[in-house]
């Protein structure tokens, strides 16, 4: 029997959601032992998490969020306190070799090993998946991703960009149905990112399912189709792309007025406007308000601006604003 069928106690439905899933967890934990100053560390407090298959899955969250735990886990380089996983239906427990098999792993770091040429380390990294010499596909995998001219170059040479290209092919070689791409694009400048992304994005046209970690925000609302948000060891939200980007219309302007007011003016239903000292913070939705019309608003209550600024959501207003459901976290700063 196979570990796709041995999932007890779950209604149909559930089951069948996690037969079609690339990426099960359900209660995983993760306790680090620390130290006798600091004492345990719970980097994973019991997440449930289903990635379907064929998906880009953007995974968010802050440093130390627990993201890097989590692909450890799923790459077998950190073992779990608890909790259940699978990958492409085989569970990492029962069915380690198969799961690991499942999955590439697009490490943070350049950790490449600049003494072999770029088919060598593809035909290493081949060998120590077992793939028959037979089955070999390196020169194609480095064709994709534009490496093929750099095929016997070594890797010292190659420039940051073709390092990282390079990374991808490694975790390809094998063939896996899920490739983790974890912080690729860090340090990377925006040519260089908008081609490794394309090449990414041909992988994922052929039916890899691609697993995101980024700190760019704009990165995983360009290519995500759908995307989780993790934060001090627990998903908080899981929601399509189109949820996320509309949780984003949110905007802030900082105004100093050039006489400091004594109560909050009334500018329209539209914008929301909170007095902090000086300073009057007016929360909108650029979708539905133009800064123009906020500042014409100003004007009409006989309000004469000193300075004024422009507050943009990050990462962190998302994780505020999708946890809480607050409406003015950017304007909270």
């Amino acid at each position: 029997m196979s570990d796709t069928q041995t999932l007890p106690d779950r209604p149909a439905a559930e089951t069948a959601k996690a037969l079609d899933a690339a990426i099960v967890a359900r209660g995983l934990r993760k306790v680090y032992k620390g130290n006798k100053k600091s004492g345990p560390k719970e980097a994973l407090k019991g997440i449930d998490l289903t990635i379907p298959r064929g998906s880009v899955f953007g995974l968010l969250g802050p440093n130390g969020a627990g993201k890097s735990t989590f692909i450890n886990i799923l790459a077998g380089l950190v073992n779990k306190t608890e909790g259940e996983v699978q990958i492409w239906g085989f569970d990492i427990d029962k069915n380690p070799r198969q799961s690991r098999a499942s999955i590439g792993v697009v490490p943070q770091e350049l950790s490449t090993d600049v003494f072999f040429t770029p088919k060598e380390g593809l035909e290493i990294q081949a060998g120590l998946y077992g793939v028959p010499k037979a089955e070999r596909r390196t020169m194609e995998i480095l064709r994709s991703l534009g490496l093929e001219e750099k095929a016997d170059s070594y890797v010292r040479f190659l420039s940051g960009g073709m390092k990282r290209r390079l990374l991808v092919a490694k975790a390809m070689v094998h063939d896996p149905p899920v490739l983790i791409l974890d912080e690729p694009t860090a340090g990377v400048d925006i040519e260089l990112r908008k081609q490794l992304w394309e090449q990414v994005m041909r992988l994922h046209d052929r039916g890899v399912t691609v697993i995101l970690t980024t700190h760019y925000l704009e990165e995983a609302q360009e290519l995500c189709d759908t995307i989780g948000i993790i934060h001090q060891g627990e998903v908080k939200t899981v929601k399509p792309k189109d949820e996320l980007i509309a949780s984003l219309d949110r905007k802030a302007l900082t105004i100093v007025p050039e006489t400091p007011l004594s109560a909050v003016p009334e500018l329209g239903p539209l914008c929301g406007a909170e007095l902090r000292g000086d300073t009057l913070y007016v929360s909108y939705r650029p979708s539905e308000t133009r800064v123009a019309d906020i500042l014409s608003a100003v004007n009409e209550a006989g309000i004469s601006v000193k300075d004024l600024s422009t507050v943009e959501a990050d990462l962190e207003d998302v994780f505020l604003e999708l946890t809480y459901g607050a409406d003015d976290k950017v304007a909270a700063r």
